[in-house]
């Protein structure tokens, strides 16, 4: 039998500090640059491998064409002079634009400011004449204002004359904590950063503003991430490791799930044949009597036991207290909220693992804290956005701080769902997801969500891995199924990614 360990609250595979999936915060990316020149790498030369690393992405992708490049006061407006200096080298016709006198530069960008030449004009929508290319080169990640005034109106006129935008390290006016806008944001074509994403990369609206992403090699050593300690990743493959079964697996070693079903019979149908597709050995269905033929027809695979009557609890009870079933998915389409909430309290006072969907976060919205003192064992909780602000109505911050703080309060690994889910656990590290696409916005498709991390969870995996796995694998079933998704193509679809996960050969 599998057993989960309450203490099991991240996967070793996502502990990677040097991972190229890593996030960095703008504080953090501001540590890696002091590290690399305590290590001895000069900040004129990051500063240099910076701008020289933006202008080779502009000529792999542009033809020779005037090229505008929008400098600001600090270090991104450093880089944007050696973009300017590096293509006006490839023999490309260059205006620069500066959002501040001169004489206001300070340190490398000052000095190469100097190496441009005094050619340089006062940041204007008359900058933008003859241009056919944009180098937004204004504030970088570590926005510290909102971006408004004259600056907002050169960016948006570059907007509207549909002119391609080059953002070096994120769009200006994106932040790059949290990927909200601040004041004004013009929507570039491609971004180049450096060293490694930031979370207002892949957070909405950031990650829509950024374009194409290219992340560029500046001479930052990798091992300077061990020093920072990153807790954040970018949701990859990489970071955890889908369970397969081998020659000596059987149905219980793969785990064992049971799916409280609810008076809503679609949702607990669809997240059972989400576990068993991802890999779970069994799974049980608990139900009312009349709901018995709906589950026992639909999933001839499942096991399903029937209470004597609407309100017995006896049976319900009796299958639980079967310690092969390692896991327990309740929520989905369960109705009856009282009801609902000492099934609950039962079921967390086992210590196994629990997946807590739907009704079952709504049915503590009154009485979070009574939710939060009952966790002891290994939980998911999977909010969508609206259900987030019930539990946790005074978490604010941006999502990916939101998140952390959830989970740190509710003891749980806490799934916000969204295009830009982001998962935590209670330790803080957090994942954040980026492959879902707009189709996933159906009925039924967080039900399936919620059923595939059951299923790795009852495998062994620990609750981020087996969250973030879930939500990955989600996205990429979502993606291959394109237009036309409904939710219940979605469990269908696992065996395709499982097998490019696994990297066994697709028959078919």
């Amino acid at each position: 039998m599998i057993r989960i360990s309450p203490k099991d609250t991240e996967s070793p595979r996502l502990v990677q500090p040097a991972s190229p999936a890593v996030l960095l915060s703008p504080e953090q990316m501001t540590l890696a640059d002091r590290f690399a020149v305590a290590a001895g790498i000069s900040g004129a030369m990051l500063m240099d491998n910076a701008g020289r690393a933006v202008a080779r992405e502009i000529e792999k992708r542009w033809t020779v064409r005037p090229v505008t490049v929008l400098c600001g006061p600090g270090n991104n407006g450093g880089d944007g002079f050696v973009v300017a200096i590096a293509l006006r080298e490839a023999g490309w016709p260059v205006t620069v634009a500066l959002s501040c006198p001169a004489s206001a530069l300070r340190g490398e960008a000052a000095a190469f400011a100097e190496s441009w030449g005094p050619d340089i004009q006062s940041l204007s929508p008359d900058c933008l004449d003859g241009a056919e290319l944009v180098v937004d080169a204004v504030f970088g990640a570590g926005l510290s204002r909102d971006v408004d005034g004259l600056i907002a109106e050169v960016l948006g006129a570059a907007q509207d004359a549909s002119l391609p935008l080059v953002a070096v390290d994120i769009p200006s006016g994106v932040d790059g904590a949290t990927g909200a806008v601040r004041g004004f944001a013009a929507a570039a074509a491609l971004t180049v950063s450096f060293f490694r994403m930031k979370p207002g990369h892949v957070l909405l609206p950031g990650r829509d503003l950024c374009g194409s992403v290219t992340i560029a090699d500046i001479g930052i050593p990798d091992d300077v991430c061990y020093e920072i300690a990153a807790q954040t990743w970018v949701n990859r493959p990489s970071l955890w490791q889908i369970p397969v079964p081998h020659s000596l697996s059987h149905k219980y070693t793969r785990g064992h799930v049971l799916v409280v079903g609810g008076t809503m019979t679609g949702a607990a149908r669809l997240a059972t044949r989400a576990a068993r597709r991802v890999g779970a050995g069994l799974v049980s269905i608990v139900c009312s009597p009349h709901a018995f033929t709906a589950y026992a027809v639909d999933a001839p695979g499942a096991l399903v036991f029937a209470s004597h009557t609407d309100t017995d609890e006896a049976v319900f009870r009796e299958v639980l207290a079967d310690e092969r079933r390692n896991v327990v998915l309740i929520g989905p389409g369960h109705g009856e909220l009282p009801r609902l909430r000492q099934r609950i309290l039962e079921v967390l006072a086992t210590g196994r693992g629990c997946v807590l969907d739907a009704d079952a976060i709504a049915a503590f919205a009154e009485t979070p804290d009574v939710l939060f003192q009952a966790i002891q064992g290994p939980v998911i909780l999977t909010p969508h956005a609206g259900e987030f602000s019930r539990l946790f109505p005074d978490l604010t911050g941006g999502r990916l701080h939101a998140v952390r703080m959830a989970a740190k309060r509710s003891g749980a690994v806490v799934v916000l769902k969204g295009s830009d889910t982001v998962i935590a656990a209670p330790d803080g590290k957090a994942v954040v997801n980026d492959n879902a696409p707009p189709t996933l916005s159906t009925a039924g498709s967080g039900d399936v969500l919620a059923g595939l991390i059951a299923g790795l969870l009852a495998q062994g995996m620990r609750p981020l891995a087996a969250a973030a796995a879930a939500v990955w694998v989600h996205g990429d079933a979502a993606k291959r199924l394109g237009p036309g998704l409904i939710a219940e193509d979605l469990p269908e679809m696992v065996p395709m990614v499982l097998r490019a996960l696994t990297g066994e050969a697709d028959t078919n």
